[in-house]
């Protein structure tokens, strides 16, 4: 493929969401690592991208700026109680797949939140962008607490940096949970570019990514693109998902966890 040839797929791919991550640059093109940080560098120097950590944006897209009015989605305190039976069901059962001592990553979200309670006394050292689950951990003894720097984003809140600036503690972890405002296809989305950014970010700290969804979440698929299919290991979900949705997790190679309400 000649460098037109890749600039045309890299600005393709950009088109679909705003962001494309370079994991998925570099399953895509037909090319060395090196080479495509070459094009990302001559795009950028062009203006027709932005780098960013672990990927790249346009230019001038109002979702990539932390924007002042907050983030674009529902608001933590609107979404807290959506589903809340199958949340609740789904965190006690993602809290199963934790080893008593290890560390783990939790994203925010209020699937994720419900993981809380369960985690007492299996003294796991957590990293979490989450206030939520900050204040909810805090009462255990034995769990040690680690948050990123950042800016806190009240109607999510969480902490996340701006695009690019690396602000996440040195942390490696098993697991990560994460939560998702859609899953298709196309693979696992997000409302806004910059929870796609700060996911990714995660994503690159952990051996196995679990997917912490209710059924509702598979009945739209649009969205910012954070990851696909293939990087997902396991999926925690209700009893609700339908069977098409569970061949085609299951046809990604995905695990699926059906959690007992």
């Amino acid at each position: 493929m000649h460098a037109a040839e890749r600039e045309q797929a890299i600005l393709a791919l950009l088109g679909a969401s705003g962001f494309v991550s370079f994991r998925e640059l570099e399953k895509t093109l037909a090319a060395s690592p090196a080479t495509i940080r070459r094009d990302l560098e001559r795009l950028a120097g062009e203006g027709r991208v932005v780098r960013v950590h672990g990927g790249a944006k346009l230019p001038g897209d109002a979702t990539t700026a932390a924007p002042a009015g907050g983030l674009t989605g529902v608001p933590f305190h609107e979404n807290i109680d959506r589903n809340r039976t199958a949340k609740e069901a789904i965190g006690r059962a993602a809290a199963t797949l934790c080893v008593p001592g290890e560390g783990i990553i939790i994203d925010g979200g209020s699937t994720t939140l419900q993981m809380c309670p369960h985690l007492d006394g299996l003294g796991l050292q957590v990293l979490t962008n989450s206030l939520h689950i900050v204040s909810a951990l805090l009462p255990q003894a034995t769990t040690r607490i680690t948050v990123p720097g950042g800016a806190v984003f009240r109607e999510q809140n969480i902490i996340l940096s701006a695009a690019g600036d690396d602000l996440m503690p040195r942390f490696h972890a098993p697991k990560l949970f994460m939560g998702a405002a859609a899953v298709g296809s196309q693979g696992v989305m997000q409302a806004d570019i910059i929870l796609v950014a700060a996911e990714r970010r995660f994503i690159e700290r952990a051996e196995q990514v679990i997917l912490l969804v209710d059924s509702s979440k598979f009945a739209g698929s649009s969205g910012q693109v954070v990851c696909g299919l293939d990087e997902v290991d396991t999926i925690v979900t209700d009893d609700g998902l339908a069977d098409p949705h569970r061949r085609m997790l299951e046809g990604a190679g995905i695990k699926v966890v059906i959690a007992p309400r």
